[in-house]
C-alpha cells in the first residue's frame, strides 16, 4: 500500500510508516500543487497538516485514496462532504496538541496582562522604562472568557483556574445544564456576556459559516476596555482590520493572533502596524512534544485503519 505525506511530520513517525507502507515523505509538495496531484495518483493513504487542500480535484487525482490523516485537529482545509461521498475516511489528531495550545493561550494572557514584555529593545538601549512599565496587572482575579468549550478550551480553563482566574465560557453546542459545567467549575454564559465580562477572551471554535467574522467590529467594541483577545483557532473568525482598529484606538489592551484569514500573513496587513500585538505563524499547537504525540497518533491510527479495511 502506498502513502504520501505532504507536510512536516516528526522523523520517528515517518520511520514507523516507512517500515510498514510504501511511503513518500515530501514536505515540499504542499507548495507545488501540480507535483502533489501527480504524486498521489496511486496512493491508498495521505497525511497532511493544515495547508494541503484536500478538495475534489485532489480526490479526483487519487482514485485509490481511502484514508486521510490530519496532523492536527482543524478540518477546514479538507472537503469533508467530498470525502464522505468518496468514502474516504478522515482521521484528525484529536487531543494530541491540546496541551501546547492551552499553554500558548495562558502564556499569551500573562504577557498581555502584564504589558512589560514588549520593551526589551529600549531596556537594552539604556532607556530604562521602569515607571512606564509599572502599570501591568496580575492575572489572578481576572476573568478568562472562552468562546468554545471543547477539549482545548477545557484544558485552558483548568490552567487558568490554577492561576486564580475566574473562567466563563460560551458554547452553543452545550446545554446550560450539561454536566461539564459543574465538573469543570466553569460558568456558562451567552456570547454577549462573555464579551462584556472577560478581561481576556480566547477563541476555540472551528471556522464555519456561523463563526466567520464572529469577532467583528461590533463584538470588539462590546469587549471590556483594555481587554485582550487571543485567537489560536482559525483565521477568518476575527475581522483583522477591525482588530487592528480596536488596538490602534486603545479600546483593546492587546491581542495574540496565531491564525490568519490568509496564511502566510500578506505584506501590508492592517495588523502589521497595530500596537500591543503578538503575531505567530500558526504554531500554537506545535511544540517538540506535540509534534511527537500528533505524529505517533496519526501514524498508528492510519495503519490501524488500513489494516481494518
Amino acid at each position: 500500500m502506498k502513502l504520501v505525506i505532504t507536510e512536516f511530520m516528526n522523523e520517528a513517525s515517518v520511520a514507523t510508516l516507512t517500515g510498514r507502507l510504501d511511503t513518500r515523505y515530501d514536505p515540499t509538495l504542499v507548495d507545488n500543487r501540480p507535483a502533489l496531484l501527480a504524486a498521489i495518483a496511486g496512493i491508498d493513504a495521505l497525511i497532511v497538516r493544515n495547508r494541503t487542500r484536500v478538495d475534489q480535484a485532489l480526490l479526483d487525482a487519487a482514485p485509490r485514496l481511502r484514508v486521510v490523516g490530519r496532523l492536527g485537529v482543524g478540518l477546514d482545509n479538507i472537503d469533508m462532504k467530498a470525502c464522505a461521498a468518496r468514502q474516504v475516511a478522515v482521521i484528525p489528531a484529536t487531543g494530541a496538541n491540546a496541551a501546547a495550545v492551552a499553554e500558548y493561550v495562558i502564556a499569551s494572557a500573562l504577557i498581555l496582562t502584564r504589558k512589560a514584555y514588549f520593551h526589551s529593545a529600549p531596556t537594552a538601549a539604556g532607556a530604562w522604562p521602569r515607571a512606564a512599565l509599572s502599570g501591568g496587572h496580575e492575572i489572578a482575579g481576572k476573568t478568562l472568557g472562552l468562546i468554545g468549550f471543547g477539549s482545548i478550551g477545557r484544558l485552558t480553563a483548568r490552567l487558568a483556574m490554577a492561576l486564580g482566574m475566574t473562567t466563563i465560557a460560551h458554547d452553543p453546542a452545550l446545554a446550560a445544564d450539561a454536566a461539564v459545567w459543574r465538573e469543570s467549575g466553569v460558568a456558562p454564559r451567552s456570547f454577549n456576556d462573555v464579551l462584556r465580562e472577560s478581561d481576556v477572551i480566547s477563541l476555540h471554535v472551528p471556522l464555519i459559516a456561523q463563526t466567520r467574522n464572529l469577532i467583528d467590529a461590533a463584538a470588539l467594541s462590546a469587549m471590556k476596555p483594555g481587554a485582550a483577545l487571543i485567537n489560536t483557532s482559525r483565521g477568518g473568525i476575527v475581522d483583522e482590520a477591525a482588530l487592528a482598529q480596536a488596538l490602534q484606538s486603545g479600546h483593546l489592551g492587546g491581542a495574540a493572533i496565531d491564525v490568519f484569514a490568509t496564511e502566510p500573513l500578506p505584506a501590508g496587513s492592517p495588523l502589521a502596524a497595530a500596537p500591543n500585538l503578538l503575531l505567530t505563524p500558526h504554531i500554537a499547537g506545535v511544540t517538540v512534544e506535540s509534534n511527537q504525540r500528533v505524529g505517533e497518533l496519526i501514524a498508528r491510527r492510519v495503519l490501524e485503519w488500513l489494516e481494518a479495511h
